[in-house]
C-alpha cells in the first residue's frame, strides 16, 4: 500500500513541476503578441495538447493499470476483510444477545440451586443438632444412673457402718467382763484348733 502512495505522489509531483515550468512560458505570451492567433499556432497548440494528452495517457496505460488494479485489489481486499470483521462483530453480538436473554433463567436456577443448597444444608443441621442432642441426652441418663448407683453404695455403706456402730454400741451395753472373757477364750480356743 506504501508503495502506490509514492507512486502516486511521484506522479502528481511531475504533474505539477511540469505544469510549474509551463507557467512561466504561458506568462511570457501574454506580453508578446500572441503567435498562436495563426494557424500555425493553431496547430502547433493542438500537436502540444496531443502529445501531452498522448503522455499522459501512455503514462497512465502503463503504470496506472498496475496502480489501478493494485489499488482496486487492495480496496477490494480491505471491502473483503471488513465484510468478514463486521459478520464477525454481528456473530459474536447475536452471541452476547442469547446470552443476556439466557441470563435470566441462570440466574433463576443459581437462585434456585443456592435455595436447595440451603434447605439441605438447614435440614442436615437440624438432624445433626437432634442426634447430638440425643448424645447429650443418653450421656446424661447414664451420668444420673452412675450417679444413683454411686449414690446407693455410699448409702448402702453408710448404713452398714451406722449398724456396725449401733451393733457395736449396742454389744458394748450387754456385754460385762465375764462375757468378754469368755469370748476371748473362746477366740483363742478356736486359734489353737485352726493353728493344728
Amino acid at each position: 500500500m506504501k508503495f502506490w502512495r509514492r507512486r502516486l505522489a511521484c506522479v502528481s509531483g511531475t504533474l505539477l513541476a511540469t505544469f510549474l515550468l509551463a507557467l512561466p512560458a504561458l506568462a511570457q505570451e501574454a506580453a508578446e503578441p500572441n503567435p498562436a492567433d495563426s494557424s500555425a499556432g493553431l496547430i502547433f497548440r493542438w500537436l502540444n495538447f496531443a502529445l501531452v494528452f498522448g503522455g499522459i495517457a501512455y503514462l497512465l496505460a502503463k503504470h496506472g493499470g498496475a496502480f489501478f488494479g493494485a489499488n482496486a485489489k487492495a480496496i477490494a481486499a480491505s471491502i473483503h476483510e471488513g465484510t468478514a470483521a463486521k459478520e464477525e462483530a454481528e456473530r459474536q453480538l447475536r452471541e452476547v444477545d442469547a446470552k443476556i436473554a439466557r441470563l435470566d433463567q441462570e440466574l433463576a436456577e443459581l437462585r434456585e440451586a443456592a435455595r436447595r443448597d440451603s434447605a439441605a444444608e438447614a435440614e442436615r443441621l437440624n438432624a445433626s443438632g437432634l442426634a447430638e442432642m440425643e448424645k447429650i441426652h443418653q450421656a446424661a441418663r447414664a451420668e444420673l444412673g452412675a450417679s444413683e448407683r454411686a449414690a446407693r453404695q455410699e448409702l448402702r455403706a453408710l448404713a452398714a457402718s451406722m449398724a456396725v456402730e449401733r451393733a457395736g454400741a449396742l454389744l458394748s451395753a450387754r456385754m460385762d467382763k465375764n462375757i468378754r472373757a469368755k469370748l476371748f477364750n473362746a477366740f483363742l480356743g478356736e486359734l489353737g484348733r485352726s493353728a493344728n
